[in-house]
């Protein structure tokens, strides 16, 4: 008896039925030929050792809640455990796979891995169909129209997409023929892996304030959208970095899995904003998102973009190395409350407000630490639900002013900051609970505190929490001299490469 050949859509940063170009693609294929659907996500089992805790729960959810919406068009979602390079071609014969579909991405990883797997296909016939389905614009069309140059800055990119249309989304409104089902629709090998599966002790993590999947996803686009006063009247700057409840939508773990399509998103904000007087790019919600369009285009088209060695776009920078101030930053005991409770909120919850995030990365940077910001990098990317390389990237090089921003010289205080939205020091006290019965007068300081109040509030600062690891007033100074001759360096080094006229 011949076998049914097989259609794969394999999904990656498209953890969604909604707006999936490339899915649907598959479905029509596999029913127009008569084959087989079977739509993939390949975990790699050393996934725990790479990822947070958090954010592979988000994960597995995510993957929970589109198997799901999956069976409700007649279809399912199969686990592949193990590296894509070596489990893809495995199936390529087990299956005789002949088409397959999945989305573009930019990870330089990712492409490697691409370009290995496609070399495979080709030569057994197999046909991969890529779609754009994780941004808004193509990023490498955008790339063309300005000559294969990289946008630098924000207002040059939004020239560039300024004319270039948005398509409509796309939604899936038919099931999956029958015929189309594999005989092993039901075996459990496929089954999404739970934590315990991955040899994961959960135990010790907190309830996941923001449950992964394309239903959730989408019931807060809705909630969010449905405030078209807020959405209209956003404006980035003048919201909270330490509200106990996010000033934010907290959409981006959504948008970065692919639980939301970004277009979706977009075509939802302009009919929001459509008629109404409104924020503008760079501060209003429109704007954020076109963000991280930016930071995908200039991620797209720049060589080692997450490094600052080999980066045509990073200012070289001498970094120092300090392991003992590198931990205790990533823990939360810098003995400064604002960067602690922030850095705890991202370790428990793996989420943080992007001025919050603004803040520790100034300060573990150029601000008061000068450790280099692919450090930093490294700690967000297991850490936050939302980790997006090329975002992470482009947002670290921006905030230790290594490229995008070079008005180095304005540097967060770690005091004063946090105290513009929170005088109590509310956000402190609920993340950093060693001091939550300090006055509010000595919230943002404790080492100021007489020893006195220091006994009664039950927390004695070098006993119960930690002596600030470094005097902002004085080191920031000495990083500003710093940057000055790093940056001095650059532009020396700039006109000497710079062939005479």
């Amino acid at each position: 008896m011949t076998k049914v050949p097989t259609v794969i859509h394999w999904f990656r940063l498209d953890l969604r039925i909604h707006d999936n170009l490339a899915l649907r693609n598959a479905i029509n294929e596999a029913e127009n030929r008569k084959h087989y659907l079977r739509p993939i996500y390949v975990i790699d089992p050393n996934i725990k050792n790479r990822v947070g805790l958090n954010r592979l729960r988000f994960l597995l959810q995510s993957l929970q809640d589109l198997d799901m919406n999956l069976r409700n068009k007649n279809s399912r979602l199969y686990i592949i455990r193990g590296n894509a390079m070596e489990e893809l071609p495995k199936l390529f014969e087990k299956w005789q796979v002949k088409n397959i579909t999945c989305q573009v991405d930019i990870d330089p990883e990712v492409v490697q891995q691409d370009e290995f797997i496609e070399e495979i296909a080709e030569k057994k016939g197999i046909f991969i169909n890529k779609r754009v389905q994780h941004t808004v614009y193509d990023v490498h069309r955008v790339l063309k129209n300005n000559n294969g140059a990289v946008p630098l800055t924000y207002q040059k990119f939004l020239s560039l997409v300024n004319d270039l249309p948005v398509k409509e989304c796309i939604e899936l409104t038919k099931s999956v023929p029958d015929e189309c089902k594999p005989p092993d629709f039901e075996s459990n090998k496929y089954n999404i892996p739970s934590l315990d599966e991955l040899d994961i002790d959960d135990t010790n993590l907190e309830p996941l304030k923001y449950p992964g999947g394309e239903t959730e996803a989408i019931k807060r686009l809705n909630l969010y959208m449905s405030k078209k006063q807020w959405v209209c009247k956003f404006e980035k700057p003048n919201s909270s970095p330490n509200s106990i409840e996010p000033s934010t939508t907290v959409l981006s773990p959504y948008i970065s899995h692919g639980c939301l399509s970004a277009k979706l998103f977009y075509h939802k904000l302009k009919e929001v904003e459509r008629g109404s007087q409104h924020t503008l790019p760079p501060v209003s919600l429109l704007g954020q998102l076109m963000w991280r369009e930016f930071y995908y285009t200039a991620g797209a088209g720049t060589n080692n973009f997450d490094k600052m060695v080999g980066n045509p776009l990073c200012m070289q920078i001498p970094w120092g190395k300090n392991e003992e101030h590198l931990k205790a930053w990533a823990e939360g005991r810098t003995g400064y409350p604002f960067v602690d409770a922030i850095m705890r909120q991202l370790k428990q919850e793996g989420w943080i407000h992007h001025l919050a995030r603004h803040m520790v990365a100034c300060f573990l940077t150029r601000g008061d630490l000068w450790i280099s910001w692919e450090e930093g990098a490294k700690v967000f990317e297991e850490y936050l639900l939302d980790y997006d390389w090329s975002l992470n990237a482009g947002n670290w090089m921006w905030l230790s002013a290594s490229a995008f921003f070079y008005k180095y010289f304005r540097v967060y205080s770690p005091v004063a900051f946090g105290k513009k939205t929170d005088k109590e020091g509310l956000y402190i006290k609920k993340y950093v609970p060693e001091l939550k019965k300090f006055p509010s007068s000595f919230i943002y300081e404790p080492w100021k505190a007489p020893k006195s109040i220091q006994t009664a509030a039950g927390c004695v600062i070098g006993v119960d929490y930690p002596k600030r690891i470094v005097d902002h007033d004085k080191i920031h100074k000495e990083n500003m001299q710093k940057m000055n001759i790093a940056y001095k360096a650059n532009r020396e080094k700039k006109a000497v490469k710079r062939p005479r006229s």
